[in-house]
């Protein structure tokens, strides 16, 4: 079931409720990242031209409001694994056991092809996103086997495709109708046949993503 419509009413009154949005710094971030390089996530890959023209299309209606310099293929992000390495020593370290029973998660699953929308531009605090529908249920179905039942950080997951960063403390109110003004024109079908592990340099705030795994449905990791 696509629950995306009540979903985007929960961000829209937690956006407005925020009073502003959140500055994004281009910084390093020694604190959170501790000299480990990258960090890992599990994503959708749906960095097509309409995709990218649409990602496009709206940060140049939001001009002025984004970070410059985001880099970020169009993506949908399921679930957020840590920093790679060997052997955890924190709570935020993705050990190779970790991919392991994710990996067999997803086998079990049997999940196969299936589609999704993405559609009009809506916004958190830190960050303006295209809204993504899971029309066919196959992003609920992927989080289940990868997530299982651990809660989702920053509170209630919402599948997006980020436009970009906030630059400022924008007032919320100000932002809310620029962000209807926005032609998304219809809804864009992405066929999805995979997932990948993904990561990025932990110190780049906004850099490109490195596919290091893709997981085929019916065919495993490769």
């Amino acid at each position: 079931m696509d629950n995306t419509q009540d979903l985007l009413a929960q961000a829209r009154a937690a956006f407005a409720a925020a009073g502003h949005t959140i500055e994004n710094v281009r910084r390093d971030f020694p604190e959170w990242h501790r000299g480990r390089p990258h960090y890992a996530l599990w994503a959708l890959d749906v960095d097509t031209a309409p995709v990218r023209h649409a990602m496009q299309a709206a940060g140049a209606h939001l001009d002025g409001l984004l970070l410059d310099g985001y880099r970020r293929q169009a993506h949908i992000t399921l679930a957020l694994c840590g920093f790679p390495c060997d052997t955890p020593q924190h709570a935020d370290d993705f050990s190779p056991a970790t991919l392991a029973r994710q990996l067999d998660a997803l086998e079990a699953s049997g999940i196969g092809t299936f589609a999704l929308h993405i559609g009009r531009l809506a916004s958190f605090t830190s960050a303006p996103f295209l809204a993504v529908h899971d029309v066919d249920s196959g992003i609920a179905r992927l989080r289940r086997a990868l997530t299982g039942s651990a809660a989702e950080p920053g509170g209630t997951y919402t599948p997006h495709v980020t436009v970009g960063l906030y630059a400022g403390a924008w007032p919320t109110v100000e932002v809310l109708p620029r962000l209807d003004a926005f032609e998304a024109g219809q809804p864009l079908r992405c066929t999805i046949d995979s997932v990948s592990l993904m990561r990025y340099a932990a110190p780049d705030i906004g850099g490109p993503l490195e596919t290091i795994s893709r997981f085929r449905f019916g065919h495993g990791s490769g």
